[in-house]
């Protein structure tokens, strides 16, 4: 990663945090653009900040207790005011693909549950059409045989997910497969064609979830607002 791309993700990641009130519940999701909002974050909780934080992610969860940020979960309450995260790609209409980092169920989750959304980015994720980013796919692991040869006839190439010892799995113990669409022409259409898999979880096209999306650019901030 480009030290300009960090500065970017790190600019994006401050100004969402400046719109985070005192006595908000705040959602964080999770990855190195959402890295940058913990340490944000944390500098003003030091200053005196009060914020009730859940996390999408056990990552974005130790970060920030290791920084001095308290975190609880939805035992406290289910509304959040405001969720922040980040995405691995972002078209004109504020749609996007997320999860590459492995928490999109997660992030879903916590999106939900946001009245707000921020989206924080640096400018190379902003693309015209979304799927040059394989398009990550959470799947109960029991159906994961299933699931792939019927993700293979949406027409995409799937993968599942590993590492060194065995297939990646989520925070919820689940597989990720990826799969590779190329050009996606009709996210809605595809995103309803992938809820329609018995052993789909989570799909990584978030479609309506982003209210406003905060792109760093150079040493600017743009923001690109929901219509």
């Amino acid at each position: 990663m480009s030290s300009d791309r960090e500065r970017e993700k790190r600019l994006a990641a401050e100004a969402a945090v400046a719109r985070v009130q005192d006595g908000m519940a705040l959602g964080l999701g999770s990855g190195s653009s959402v890295n940058h909002a913990v340490r944000a974050l944390a500098q003003r909780v030091q200053l005196g900040l009060r914020v009730r934080v859940v996390a999408a992610s056990r990552a974005t969860e130790a970060l920030a207790m290791q920084l001095g940020v308290q975190v609880s979960d939805f035992e406290h309450g289910s509304q959040l005011d405001l969720a922040i995260d980040g995405a691995d790609e972002i078209d004109p209409e504020l749609r996007l693909i997320k999860g590459g980092g492995g928490a999109l169920l997660r992030e879903k989750v916590v999106a939900f549950a946001a009245r707000t959304t921020l989206i924080i980015a640096d400018s190379s994720k902003l693309v015209p059409t979304l799927g040059a980013f394989p398009l990550p796919v959470e799947v109960l692991p029991f159906a994961t045989p299933v699931v792939l040869r019927a993700l293979g006839k949406l027409g995409c190439v799937p993968s599942l997910r590993v590492r060194a010892d065995g297939p990646y799995l989520t925070d919820q113990h689940n597989h990720v497969v990826d799969c590779a669409f190329g050009r996606i022409e009709r996210p809605a259409d595809l995103a309803r064609a992938l809820c329609g898999i018995p052993g789909v979880l989570a799909h990584g096209l978030f479609l309506d979830e982003a209210s406003c999306v905060l792109v760093g650019r150079g040493d600017e901030v743009e923001t690109h607002a929901r219509g």
